[in-house]
Parts: structure tokens; C-alpha cells; sequence
């Protein structure tokens, strides 16, 4: 157990300070969790590392790969742009609604991969720093993600564990508090960021003066590479009905996609654009998190809440919630739920009938506790990793200073909400 923290610790400093690539950083901290006996590769590779969430980000990286080269995204940019006549704060506001609407009815790893090409055209063609839409889209994703059973991974997983909620569960419990919050924060960061976003009149004009048209490579790429991007979304949208993974939608997308177009773009030439630096990451730090769930340290976390609440429900409901936030921010949120799924399921062995409070305090607190650090949500590293490629790097510290209080707000309004829909009747 001493040993996995210090490789955890060791890597997660690795990861804060950015001297080193966060890819190499996690990969190796992975490999020296093999190395220490604390997981063997079949575990890692089996058990630990979630490639549904690898094949998911793999599948939309081709699809929005082969799209963008239509200039299908640079055309919806300047649209967006012109529509707010290229003022800065309205368009930051922009920018975060359909962040948040797209990652609740979609997933906000698939939202962030199709909007954050657009946003760093769009600042390019302002000349204004890309830094605040980049952020307003982590927090918007996980945020909006927060509303429905297929917004974030742990809502699925919820989902799935939990026989008895369904789509509309998440959406008639979630998506109200949900909406307030994300008012609430969109409002702090434009006011945030209100005297730091500033565009040249001259490059605002000149904007107004651009023909979005000029940009789109009108022909036989764009319609198909336009029709199987719908096609894939719309099987997202339908992924209630369809009854198939998500995983699966997105794969098949991916190589109709390839397939129909290998004429005009070659498969090694699609590959050799994916974001590999990002899927490497995510691949270390599932197998770093392995290794702290192999000698149970996130379960004795988990189970640690649990006890010292000595099941009374209003406060095991608030525990979770902040433990949950908090921890989700700096662990990822994904395995910190698989090994509270269990537990909170066990409670029911305990005299608690209705366990749908802890579920729904379960999911705000992991899902909006991925806010907190860059590496707290999917989408989160999924943003920092197409920065980097443009040359556009979030430091992890920067995003820190803004995440945490954000969490912390988001769970104080979370807080009120379930305690006067959910908790009142135990006292």
C-alpha cells in the first residue's frame, strides 16, 4: 500500500509540474506499478484500463479528424462569431451553452472533441486568447454532462448498477439543479473574465467582412464525412432504444467513415492525426488508479465515508456528496464510483429502504467534482490534449485556481438542493 502512494504521489507531482510530457508521466508511473508487483499486466490491461473510454475518444478523434478537413468547423466558427458580432463575452456565453446542451445530450468527451477545433479557429481569427473558452468549455462539459444517464461516465455507471433509474430519472432529479448551477458559474467567469477578453475593433470588423462560405470545401468529403458525423450522433441520441453501447455507435461511425472516404484521405495519413499523446495518458493513469484499487486504498477511502457517518441519511447523503467532489477532483471520478457503487449498494442491509438519495448525491458530487484539477474529468484531459497540439497549453495549476472554487460552489448549491428535496422528510 506505501509503495502505490508513492508512485501515485511521485506521478501525480510528475503530472502537476509539467516538466515532463503528462503522457510519459503516467505511462510510467503505470509501468512502475507493474514493475513493484502491485499489478500484473493482465490486471492493467483486463481489469484496470476502461477501453471503452479509450475506443470511445479513438472513434471520435477519426471522425472529427476527417471532418475538420472540410472546413465545415472553421465555416460554423465564423457563423457563431458574426452572429454575436465577434464581441468576446457573448460569445464566451455562447460558446458554454452549447458545451453544456451538447455534452448533456450527448457525452461531454464527444461535445469537447467537436467543439474545441471550432473555438481555437475562432480565437485565432479574433486574435484573443483561446485560455477563457477552453476553460468554459471543461467546466460547461462536466456540468452539462451532470444532467442526464449518458452525459458522464459516472452517471452511466450509475445507470447501469441501478436497475430502476432510468433516462428520464437523471433528467427529471438532475437536470434541474443542474441548470442552476451552470448559471451560476457562467455568470462568475464573465464576470471573471470580463476586462481580460478584449478584441481589436480592427480584427472585430474585419471578421464581420469574412465570407463563412470561403472556408467550407463544398463536394462529395463533405457531405459524407457531415452525414456519418450525424448519423453517429443521432445513434447517441437514440442509445436508449438502439440498447448498444455507446462505444459501438462511435466505432461504427469511424469506420464507415474510413471506409467511404480511403480515396480521398489515406487511413495512415487519419491515424497519424489522432490525439495519441491523450490516449496514452489515459491509459497511464487508469493503470495508476489500478494499482491504488489493488491494494485497496480507494475502497478503504469509500468505505471510511461510509462509516463515519454510522448510516444516518442525511448525513451519508452530504458525505458522499462532498467526499465524492472532492475526491473525484484529484483520484478521477471514474474508479472512485466503481468502488462506491458497491458500497452504497450494501447499505440497503442496513435498514435503508430508499437509497436514491445517495445515488443522486453520488452522481452531483463526482460529476461536478470533476471541475476541480485538469485530470478530475475524460473531457477535461481531452481539451488539454487538442491546446496542446495547437500549441495553446493549459497549466494545470492556472486551471486549478479556477476549478476548485468552482467545485466548491457547484457542491454548496448541490448541497441546499438535496437536502430540501431529498432529506428534509429524515428529520
Amino acid at each position: 500500500m506505501s509503495v502505490a502512494l508513492i508512485i501515485f504521489v511521485l506521478a501525480y507531482i510528475g503530472i502537476i509540474t509539467e516538466k515532463i510530457n503528462r503522457a510519459l508521466v503516467a505511462c510510467g508511473g503505470g509501468l512502475l506499478m507493474l514493475l513493484a508487483g502491485i499489478s500484473t499486466a493482465d490486471e492493467a490491461f483486463m481489469k484496470h484500463i476502461d477501453w471503452n473510454t479509450i475506443a470511445l475518444l479513438f472513434s471520435m478523434m477519426i471522425l472529427v479528424s476527417i471532418t475538420s478537413q472540410n472546413g465545415i468547423f472553421e465555416y460554423i466558427a465564423i457563423q457563431m462569431a458574426q452572429k454575436v458580432k465577434g464581441h468576446p463575452l457573448p460569445l464566451l456565453a455562447v460558446v458554454g451553452i452549447l458545451t453544456a446542451v451538447g455534452s448533456a445530450l450527448l457525452d461531454n468527451v464527444t461535445t469537447v472533441l467537436l467543439l474545441v477545433p471550432i473555438i481555437l479557429t475562432l480565437t485565432r481569427i479574433l486574435k484573443v486568447t483561446s485560455m477563457p473558452f477552453l476553460i468554459t468549455v471543461i467546466l460547461s462539459s462536466n456540468i452539462g454532462g451532470t444532467a442526464t444517464l449518458i452525459g458522464d461516465p459516472p452517471n452511466i455507471m450509475i445507470g447501469q448498477a441501478v436497475k430502476h433509474l432510468d433516462f428520464n430519472d437523471f433528467l427529471f432529479n438532475l437536470a434541474p439543479i443542474v441548470g442552476v448551477i451552470y448559471v451560476v458559474i457562467i455568470s462568475g467567469l464573465l464576470l471573471f473574465y470580463k476586462k481580460r477578453l478584449v478584441v481589436d475593433e480592427a480584427h472585430r470588423k474585419a471578421l464581420m467582412k469574412v465570407n463563412p462560405e470561403d472556408y467550407l470545401k463544398k463536394g462529395p468529403l463533405l457531405v459524407k464525412s457531415c452525414v456519418v458525423l450525424i448519423m453517429t450522433i443521432v445513434g447517441f441520441l437514440l442509445h436508449p432504444i438502439l440498447h448498444t453501447d455507446l462505444t459501438n455507435i462511435a466505432m461504427a461511425g469511424a469506420v464507415l467513415l474510413l471506409l467511404i472516404t480511403q480515396n480521398d484521405h489515406k487511413v495512415e495519413e487519419v491515424f497519424s492525426s489522432i490525439e495519441w499523446v491523450t490516449l496514452f495518458f489515459f491509459i497511464g493513469l487508469f493503470i495508476l488508479i489500478g494499482g491504488l484499487e489493488e491494494v485497496g486504498i480507494i475502497d478503504e477511502i469509500a468505505r471510511a465515508i461510509l462509516l463515519y457517518t454510522e448510516g444516518d441519511m442525511p448525513k451519508t447523503s452530504i458525505i458522499i456528496l462532498w467526499g465524492s467532489g472532492i475526491l473525484s477532483a484529484f483520484l478521477d471520478n471514474i474508479p472512485f464510483v466503481a468502488a462506491m457503487i458497491p458500497v452504497i449498494t450494501e447499505f440497503s442491509g442496513y435498514g435503508m429502504t430508499n437509497l436514491d438519495p445517495l445515488w443522486w448525491s453520488l452522481a452531483l458530487g463526482s460529476c461536478l467534482g470533476g471541475n476541480g484539477t485538469l485530470i478530475g474529468a475524460s473531457a477535461n484531459v481531452v481539451v488539454a490534449g487538442l491546446a496542446m497540439k495547437e500549441n495553446h497549453e493549459i497549466k494545470f495549476v492556472h486551471f486549478l485556481l479556477i476549478g476548485l472554487p468552482v467545485v466548491v460552489v457547484s457542491l454548496l448549491i448541490s448541497t441546499v438542493y438535496i437536502y430540501f428535496r431529498y432529506l428534509l422528510p429524515f428529520y
